[in-house]
C-alpha cells in the first residue's frame, strides 16, 4: 500500500534532510512524499528537490510544492490536493522517524474502517538542562503516555480522512485530527519516532502557550470533538508520585505552566515554535 507523506515546511532547510533522510530509510511501505514549502525565506525548497534522485530509486514519488502563503493549514490542504494516496501521513519536518515506522503505521491504516494510526514518541535529547528537566516531566503525563497523541505524526486512512474536508484554519492540526476519531479507532504502533521540544525556559513558555490556545480554540470551535478526549485527569494521588520521582522536573513544569499566564513571554505570531 503506497502512504502519501504530506510534510510541511517553513523555513526548515536546517532540519529537513535529516528528517527526508530518515523518512529513505523507511521499511515496508511504499511512499509518495509531498513537501509543501510555505512562505519560505531559506533554502527548504532546494534542500526537498536534492532527494529527487534518491526518493527515485526507492521507486517512490517527491513533489515539492512552493507556496507564498503562509500557515501550516494550507500547506496541508495543498498537500492533500496533490496526494497519491487516500492514506495520509503528516509528518513535521523536524521529526525523525525510525526504519519500521511507516512500515507499521501503513499497515495499521489497511482496513476498510476509519481508522487515525501514530508511533511512539521519543524526546530528542534536549542541550538545555531547563528542556530536559520540563521534558522529563512531561513525558509522564496522561496525554503524552495515553490515546496516540500523535504529535509530530500522525496518519489516517481513506475512510478517517473522508471525516472533514479541508482543513480549518486552527492551530493544533494534531488535536483537531485525533478527535475525529474515538479511543478504539486509534492506534499507536510500536516503533518509535524522535521530536524535539524546543530550548529554554522563554520558548518553552511560548510553545506552551500556543498549545493552550490550540485545545481552547477546537473547545469553542468544535466542543462535540472533545467528546472523545480520552486524556485521564493525573490526580493529587498520580501528580505526588511524580513529584517524589523528580522533583526537579516537576518544579520546571510548573514555572513554565505559572508563566504562561503572564504576558512577559507573549509572541506575536500564533505559529511560534519557540526556536
Amino acid at each position: 500500500m503506497t502512504l502519501s507523506v504530506i510534510l510541511p515546511a517553513h523555513d526548515e532547510a536546517a532540519y529537513l534532510g535529516d528528517c527526508l533522510d530518515a523518512l529513505l530509510a523507511s521499511e515496508g511501505a511504499l511512499l509518495d512524499i509531498v513537501v509543501v514549502a510555505n512562505a519560505c525565506g531559506d533554502a527548504t525548497a532546494d534542500v526537498a528537490r536534492g532527494f529527487a534522485r534518491k526518493v527515485a530509486q526507492r521507486g517512490w514519488r517527491l513533489q515539492v510544492i512552493e507556496t507564498p502563503v503562509a500557515g501550516k493549514l494550507n500547506a496541508l490542504n495543498l498537500g492533500d490536493q496533490t496526494a497519491a494516496s487516500p492514506c495520509r501521513a503528516y509528518l513535521d519536518a523536524d521529526v525523525i522517524v525510525t526504519p519500521r515506522l511507516m512500515g507499521q503505521i501503513a499497515g495499521a491504516l489497511a482496513g476498510p474502517a476509519p481508522c487515525y494510526a501514530s508511533g511512539t514518541p521519543q524526546i530528542s535529547p534536549a542541550e538545555s538542562g531547563i528542556t530536559r528537566a520540563y521534558a522529563r516531566f512531561w513525558s509522564t503525563l496522561p496525554f503524552v503516555t495515553q490515546g496516540a497523541p500523535g504529535f509530530g505524526l500522525f496518519a489516517v486512512n481513506a475512510a478517517g480522512r473522508a471525516r472533514w474536508g479541508l482543513w480549518p484554519d486552527i492551530i493544533s492540526d494534531d488535536t483537531f485530527a485525533r478527535l475525529h476519531f474515538t479511543p478504539e479507532e486509534r492506534v499507536q504502533v510500536q516503533a518509535p519516532y524522535r521530536w524535539p521540544m524546543v530550548e529554554g525556559f522563554a520558548p518553552l513558555v511560548r510553545v506552551r502557550r500556543r498549545q493552550n490556545a490550540g485545545v481552547q480554540e477546537i473547545s469553542r470551535a468544535y466542543p462535540a470533538l472533545l467528546s472523545r478526549d480520552t486524556k485521564q485527569p493525573l490526580g493529587l494521588r498520580g501528580l505526588a508520585r511524580r513529584v517524589a520521582h523528580d522533583p526537579l522536573g516537576f518544579a520546571v513544569y510548573g514555572a513554565v505552566a505559572l508563566a504562561v499566564k503572564t504576558p512577559l513571554f507573549a509572541s506575536k505570531s500564533r505559529w511560534a515554535r519557540g526556536r
